[in-house]
């Protein structure tokens, strides 16, 4: 399977203009808007581009006529006329839509990112904006080959308070930057333990909302959200809500691909349904800096002491640099020096205008206008799958043998510790309840492939297996 490489792509589209579609925009030169996806991020989507000029939200389509009739109300007292459909394939086929946002379960981002590029339209798409790497990199080639817009739903990089903060590393603020810490702690988010296969509501096209994914009957309560937890169709708390803070630390600190990957993880203490680790610790080694991931849901008690002594909220990041800190994430960040003392506040909005600049680009036909180019989208959200895969590959052992094996590595050994220490006084037994430790993944960026000894087995979860007909093409 050969990807493009973020080097390729942003050689090939970052200062180049991107040819319109042979169409010409509505009325007074209005950008038309379908989404496709009306859960927990609809909102807030609508209200984003609905407050940008010139911007005109015409279609929705959901598959589950439950939501799409309660949107459509909402909708139509706010903007008016907007059309509902069930099945997304309509909104690509409207040669009145100009830009397709794609705020889906995960299972469907690049697939409909791929076949909205081929029906001419931009794409805003939503976090991750792919399931698995190898279709991120068939997302990223396809806005290359159709010279699409293409942006992903990661705002933090336009948050204000950031973008500032960004500058003002740039230009020295705090020397060079030695580690970059994100981290994520959600608390309980457990969902439960079923006793079989869940009824499917009536009003939900279940063969449209699986998709991709294999034709089983849910095991989960929540099926409108939950599906987060399930290989299948999500990918876990790193990915959905970790892949803000990973991005917008890599942005900051400038890295691109990571050459190795180590992770620690577990589901304990919850005994649901749940597929997905609810413990992450993750060492990506990138330059020109490592980065070091946490996401953790069970109680925490010491958290990562140094951010809590700063100040810094329970998500976001902690970069330690030779004259100081920064800690920061959506709502903004602020600098310390090496005593703790605050040096300069950066005041952020989360993002808000994250939709007007996507629709900046398309306006510009010019991929440089984006924060947050599929390249860059493609990237973080690969660093996610493979933490996942680091997990699903790896072996539980105790703590003994997982301190002794990461011994070698300083920043690594004290999360573990620090974790460790808490799932302990928690009450978990790590001897019997063992967290798993995921082999040293080696990555060459080129070819987009594990490499080294456990490559055999790594490089089986690039992929899935499409369920027809919704298949994501070799050649898109």
């Amino acid at each position: 399977m050969k990807q493009l490489t973020r080097r390729h792509c942003l050689a090939a589209l970052a200062g180049a203009a991107v040819t319109p579609a042979a169409r010409v925009l509505g009325a007074n030169g209005d950008i038309r808007i379908g989404m496709v996806g009306l859960g927990r991020r609809a909102p807030d989507l609508f209200d984003w581009f609905g407050k940008v000029p010139g911007v005109r939200l015409v279609a929705v389509a959901e598959c589950d006529s439950e939501p799409l009739g309660k949107r459509m109300k909402e909708l139509e007292l706010r903007d008016g006329k907007v059309r509902g459909v069930i099945d997304y394939r309509r909104l690509l086929d409207d040669k009145d839509i100009d830009a397709v946002v794609v705020a889906t379960p995960d299972h469907w981002h690049s697939l409909m990112t791929v076949q909205a590029c081929r029906a001419g339209k931009d794409v805003y798409v939503e976090k991750p904006i792919s399931h698995n790497i190898w279709e991120g990199g068939k997302a990223m080639e396809a806005a290359r080959k159709y010279r699409r817009i293409v942006a992903a739903g990661m705002q933090n990089r336009s948050d204000k308070g950031l973008l500032e903060a960004f500058e003002f590393l740039r230009q020295g603020g705090l020397g060079r930057i030695l580690l970059a810490r994100a981290f994520n702690y959600p608390g309980d988010r457990r969902i439960g333990k079923t006793d079989g296969p869940q009824p499917i509501p009536p009003t939900l096209d279940y063969n449209l909302f699986q998709g991709p994914a294999p034709l089983l009957p849910p095991r989960r309560k929540n099926l409108h959200y939950d599906w987060h937890f399930f290989w299948d169709t999500g990918t876990g708390d790193t990915a959905n809500r970790g892949v803000h803070e990973i991005d917008h630390t890599r942005w900051l600190v400038q890295s691109g691909w990571p050459e190795r990957v180590t992770a620690i993880a577990g589901r304990l203490g919850w005994n649901d349904d749940g597929e997905t680790p609810n413990e992450h610790v993750v060492y990506f080694d990138c330059k020109p800096v490592p980065v070091l991931w946490e996401m953790r849901s069970l109680r925490v008690r010491s958290r990562l002491s140094l951010a809590q002594k700063l100040g810094a909220r329970g998500d976001g990041s902690l970069l330690e640099c030779e004259g100081g800190y920064l800690t920061g994430g959506r709502g903004g960040a602020a600098a310390w020096d090496r005593s703790g003392k605050l040096i300069r506040k950066f005041p952020g909005d989360s993002g808000v205008t994250h939709a007007a600049n996507f629709i900046e680009a398309v306006r510009s036909r010019r991929m440089a206008h984006l924060r947050t180019p599929i390249a860059e989208g493609h990237i973080t959200a690969a660093m996610c799958h493979m933490a996942n895969i680091a997990y699903r590959i790896g072996y539980r052992r105790t703590p003994a043998e997982i301190a002794a094996s990461i011994s070698g590595n300083a920043v690594l050994s004290e999360s573990f510790e620090r974790l460790a220490s808490d799932l302990k006084a928690g009450g978990l037994d790590l001897d019997s309840e063992r967290l798993t430790l995921g082999p040293v993944l080696e990555w060459d960026a080129n070819a987009e492939q594990f490499t080294g000894e456990t490559a055999r087995w790594a490089n089986m979860y690039l992929s899935r297996l499409y369920r027809p007909p919704f298949v994501m093409p070799e050649k898109v």
